[in-house]
Parts: structure tokens; C-alpha cells; sequence
């Protein structure tokens, strides 16, 4: 299908129909253009409304579902679900602005036929680079630049991952489209299937609760480090559900994107690779009804958490898996990061030949896949919940960063250089609007609102970000 003509509707409209939902509901949903912003070649604005939209219309759907009701309108204006897609780098925390959580090696490297991005945000990745190159820990960025130009740019890639580094090499449209891992990912973003039979399954409204959302009394686990999985998280808690984010004291955090992304969330601490810790996990996902994980794919199965072993010990469990270049294909078990997905995949190409400046690569004006992926995969565990109090069983919900840098290039692009004239977000101070101020455990905490509204349906985050391990694993309700 040729989507170059697509408005925001027309995508949340696609999707919608593709996941078997009710087309009814589309009349419900409100989007407001009010302006053009960032400033990109790629319809970044589009893909920001869209996927914002398709994931709140999911849960008034839900809504409707669970209480036999028409689906609630709902609202959303581009200009904030923009400055949504930009949410870590604009909140304030007593009245600082976060930092960026690159490293000191990070970025585009030069090699002898190419160019390469390493992601070095986590310092055991950044190790793993020098180690492969054979530097010291505290060598300088000057020293890896120089290593890498021995380096041919697709065997330093390759020869990264049997090290647990994290590299892509620089490639155009053309390079990725002839390469097997690109071949391999679906044209459509959200793969939603069914994994078992059972019978209908929702949980009732929780009594006397004020305030009422969406996808109260929802029980959700969420396993996920930097951005994407995290968003989905923080979606289904500003409609109302009980999320469990669970981090392991073993492996590094990265603060300054936890305290947006945090938002809505209870924070609990396991090392499942410790037997109380563990049963204590499998406690927590035998009662929920949603388990979000974006851990490299295969590396949860090799701690007993497999599909099958899920499906075995929650018949009723939807399970929704983030990951960078989707469930099959050579690079299926690959880590991957939204800045080497942008990479490997000729975006930054794109942009830089449409930009026109000379440089090598030219990078999208936010994290688009990180947070497209983050509400698209949000969408599709609420329709799976939508779909399980129907027809009930066990569903699984994938989404890959790769899919979903696909369905923005088949949006197409704005012609010429025009879409960098479009306006972009820099600092707090140029969306107070669209900005909330609460206290949190690490101070007063001023941050983007969610940008959709559902009529007569609260939205938004009650619980705010709190030092890691805080809670209890155990359910509100």
C-alpha cells in the first residue's frame, strides 16, 4: 500500500484496521493540526500525533469494552504530542535541565570505507568497544577514533557483537534495503497474535476509586531499560494501570531518562538470577495481565522466562516484547539502540543528502523510534486487552524499532529542504504550556503531560519518580 499521502488519521485508521478493531471507534478520535514541527525530511510529526492518537483511542476503546459503553471522544493536538516525543530531554528537575546520557566514545566514527556509530550510554557497552579494540578503559576518544581507521565499517559491526558491544555501520536506503535483516522486517508495525484459547478476561472497575481511567485495576510488569519500553509503560499507567517497573540491582541505570520515563510507575528491585528474587517475579507475572520486556530477545528465555513457560504459568498473560530489528531474521537477537537503527537503516543518509550540508549523517530531531515504538507497542497490548475480554487466551505483541524507522519511510517525505523549516523544541522554557510541575522523591519535577485527552476520562500520572527498589512487589489491588 502506498501510505506517501497518508494524514495522522489515515495512519491511526490503517493500524486500527489492521489490528481487526471495531472501525466504529475511529469516529471517536479528534486530531488537531495547530502548526509543523521538527524539523526533519520525514514526517517525525506525523508519526508523534499518530501513534499518540492510536494509542489512547485503544484505551477508550477498552474503556467502552469494559463498561458497555460508547468510546469516549478523544483528543489529540500535533503541536504536544510533538513536544511528547521529546519528553526526556524537556522536563526540569529542581530547576535543572537533564543531561544527555552519552558517553565519552559515542557517536559517528570514521573507518577505512565508512562510517560507524557506537552507543556507549551504558559503561559496560563502552568497555566492551575499547576491549574489542584493545584500549584501556580510560582511553580517550582521540585513541578510538584512530583504531577505527583500520577498521572496514560492516566487520567492526559484526565483530562487535560477539564482544556485547554496541556498533552500526553507516548505510543509505539502497545498502539496507538489499541486506537480509531488512528484508526480514514486516511492513506493518504492530504484529499482534494469539498464542492460546481461553476464555473471556477483564477485570472489573475497581470500587471506590476516584478519578477513573482507562485501564484501572490492569496489572502490569515491566522489564525495560532507555526509552521505548519504557514510554509503553508510561502509557498504560497515565490511563490508570498498575505498572511494576522491575530493574535488577545488578545492571546500570541510566537517572537522567528514568525520571521521565518513571512517571506513573512503582519501582521494585529483583536479581532473578537469585531464587527468592525469582519466585518473587513469577509471583508478580502469575497475577498480572500484561509483561513488557525489551531485553535483548533470547536473554529472558535463558532465565526460564520463555514464551511457553509464561503462557504455562499465566494462561491468561499478554506478553509484549520491544526489541530493535524485530522477532526474525539474521539480526533478530541484536542489541540495538534508536541512533544505530536510524544508522543501519539509511535515515541518517537520507537526511544528511536532503540536507545538503556535506556531512555523513544527519540525525532525526528526537529519539522518533524509540517513542513511535513506545506507543505503537502501548496500542497493541491494549487492543490485545481489548481482543482477550472478547474472545480471551493468551496474546504476544511485537514491535521493533526497525519496523517502525519502515513505516515512517513509507510516509514519505517533505519536498526539498521545506521540512527543516518546521519548528523544533529546545528547552523547557519554549513549551511551559504543555508542562505540569509535581513533587517527585528527588525534588519538585516539571514535565511534559500526556498529550492525549479522553472526554470525561482522566489521563495522566499520579505516582512520581522515586529512587530505584522503592516498593513492594505486590499489586495495589
Amino acid at each position: 500500500m502506498d501510505r506517501q499521502s497518508f494524514t495522522p488519521f489515515d495512519s491511526v485508521s490503517y493500524i486500527w484496521r489492521g489490528l481487526r478493531l471495531p472501525a466504529s471507534a475511529l469516529s471517536a478520535l479528534n486530531l488537531i493540526e495547530d502548526g509543523e514541527f521538527l524539523p526533519s525530511s520525514f514526517k517525525v510529526d506525523h508519526l508523534a500525533q499518530a501513534s499518540i492518537a492510536l494509542s489512547a483511542l485503544t484505551a477508550s476503546l477498552f474503556y467502552s469494552t469494559r463498561n458497555r459503553c460508547s468510546v469516549p471522544k478523544v483528543t489529540v493536538p500535533s503541536e504536544h504530542a510533538c513536544v511528547e516525543f521529546k519528553s526526556e530531554r524537556l522536563y526540569v528537575l529542581n530547576a535543572k535541565p537533564p543531561s544527555l546520557p552519552w558517553g565519552t566514545i559515542g557517536g559517528l566514527h570514521k573507518c577505512a570505507d565508512g562510517f560507524v556509530r557506537v552507543h556507549d550510554s551504558f559503561p559496560h557497552h563502552r568497555a566492551n568497544v575499547l576491549r574489542m579494540l584493545g584500549l584501556p578503559d580510560d582511553a580517550p576518544r582521540e585513541e578510538v577514533a584512530t583504531k577505527m581507521l583500520l577498521w572496514r565499517a560492516e566487520e567492526l559491526e559484526s565483530e562487535a557483537v560477539g564482544y556485547g558491544a554496541v556498533i552500526a555501520a553507516l548505510r543509505s536506503f539502497k545498502e539496507w534495503d538489499a541486506h537480509p535483516q531488512s528484508m526480514a522486517i514486516a511492513d506493518f508495525p504492530i504484529d499482534l497474535r494469539k498464542l492460546g484459547d481461553g476464555s473471556p478476561c477483564c477485570p472489573p472497575v475497581p470500587s471506590g476509586v476516584g478519578n477513573v481511567k482507562c485501564l484501572q485495576g490492569i496489572r502490569v510488569v515491566e522489564m525495560s531499560r532507555v526509552i521505548a519500553a519504557p514510554v509503553a509503560g508510561r502509557t498504560l499507567a497515565a490511563h490508570g494501570a498498575d505498572v511494576i517497573w522491575v530493574t535488577s540491582p545488578t545492571l546500570p541505570d541510566l537517572p537522567d531518562l528514568d525520571r521521565d520515563l518513571a512517571r506513573g510507575k512503582r519501582t521494585v528491585q529483583l536479581d532473578i538470577k537469585q531464587e527468592d528474587d525469582m519466585a518473587k517475579l513469577l509471583e508478580l507475572l502469575r497475577t498480572a495481565d500484561v509483561f513488557i520486556q525489551s531485553y535483548r530477545p533470547g536473554s529472558l528465555s535463558e532465565q526460564g522466562l520463555s514464551i511457553e513457560e509464561l503462557k504455562n504459568l499465566n494462561p491468561n498473560l499478554i506478553i509484549a516484547n520491544l526489541s530493535a530489528y524485530g522477532p526474525s531474521g539474521p539480526w533478530a537477537q541484536r542489541r540495538g539502540f534508536d541512533s544505530l537503527v536510524q544508522t543501519c537503516s539509511g535515515l541518517n543518509v537520507a537526511e544528511a543528502d536532503r540536507y545538503g550540508e556535506g556531512e555523513p549523517a544527519h540525525v532525526l530531531p528526537c529519539q522518533a523510534l524509540d517513542h513511535g515504538a513506545g506507543y505503537f507497542l502501548a496500542a497493541g497490548i491494549m487492543a490485545a486487552l481489548h481482543t482477550r475480554a472478547i474472545h480471551g487466551g493468551s496474546l504476544e505483541v511485537n514491535v521493533s524499532l526497525a519496523g517502525v524507522m519502515r513505516y515512517l519511510r513509507s510516509l514519505g517525505r517533505y519536498v526539498d529542504r521545506t521540512g527543516y523549516g518546521r519548528k523544533d523544541f529546545a528547552t523547557s522554557v519554549e513549551v511551559g504550556n504543555y508542562l505540569e510541575t509535581r513533587q517527585s522523591e528527588f525534588g519538585a519535577l516539571k514535565a511534559v503531560k500526556h498529550s492525549a485527552t479522553i472526554e470525561g476520562i482522566g489521563v495522566g500520572w499520579d505516582v512520581m519518580p522515586k529512587p530505584l527498589g522503592s516498593d513492594l512487589p505486590v499489586w495495589l489491588q
